[in-house]
């Protein structure tokens, strides 16, 4: 307990998923921490769960590829909190399918969300940081899908492998600045998560029926199951807290041996 007692946390797409366990995870080990999302509901329901539990939690209604509102998102986290020690660039989206069938619209939507909205979150987050002076730690959410490609999902590999890169440059601009600030990057493979409910929706690539990530798991992760978002969030936690202090521009990558190559399973 107590890993970043004292922190502020900022994670964007945290209403649910990955980005919620994270929430969770910082608030029980001693952070305050400050939750945004579209998904309202979501967002104000897991804050209060947070506080009611003995927690700090703030939500903030976020369109993280809308420049015009980061600043103020920044401000109000300062303001409440006092400091910003954390950001966990979280939000994200998936649009499964065909490059051939791709729109360029929704090349350009994915795009906007998983690598604008990644660098807005390090443009605007990183002044705030360096102005508490303590340092600090930016965890960004790419994929194994950031790190090999991959059939039906281009457009997703071109945006996370984007995100790999952003995270390594932005840890070397720091490290040059002399400000104290880490930078890395997590790569989940198959997790349990809503985003293979969405890949069925027109939205998501509008495929034939929602993808099981256990059978999917089965046939691809030598490991043999998905992963857990919560088992995502403790990699996380690992990045925000002093124990990885000699750590930056590195990947942490969290998928059941599935970049590692395949094993044959026994009959």
């Amino acid at each position: 307990m107590g890993q970043v007692q004292g922190k502020v946390a900022f994670v964007t797409g945290g209403a649910s998923g990955i980005g919620a366990s994270c929430a969770r995870t910082f608030a029980r080990e001693g952070a305050s921490v400050v939750i945004t999302d579209l998904s309202d509901e979501m967002g104000q329901a897991l804050a209060a769960e947070i506080n009611a539990a003995g927690g700090r939690a703030t939500y903030l209604h976020q369109d993280v590829t809308d420049e015009a509102g980061w600043a103020p998102a920044i401000a109000e986290a300062v303001r409440l909190y006092g400091r910003l020690d954390i950001l966990v660039a979280n939000a994200g989206i998936a649009i499964f399918g065909s490059a051939l069938d791709m729109s360029l619209a929704d090349f350009r939507r994915q795009n906007a969300v998983n690598i604008e909205g990644v660098f807005l979150t390090a443009k605007y987050g990183i002044p705030a940081m360096r102005q508490a002076g303590n340092g600090g730690s930016i965890i960004m959410i790419s994929s194994v899908a950031g790190l090999r490609g991959s059939a039906n999902l281009a457009g997703y590999s071109a945006s996370k492998g984007a995100v790999r890169l952003l995270s390594r440059s932005i840890a070397l601009e720091c490290a040059a600045a002399e400000d104290g600030i880490r930078c890395n990057s997590v790569h989940p493979g198959i997790i349990v998560t809503p985003i293979w409910q969405k890949a069925a929706t027109p939205g998501g690539g509008g495929l034939n029926a929602a993808l099981d990530p256990n059978e999917m798991a089965r046939a691809a992760v030598p490991l043999g199951k998905p992963a857990e978002a919560q088992e995502i969030a403790n990699g996380v936690l690992f990045l925000a807290s002093d124990a990885s202090a000699h750590m930056t521009g590195s990947e942490l990558v969290i998928d059941g041996g599935l970049t590692a190559g395949s094993i044959r399973r026994r009959a």
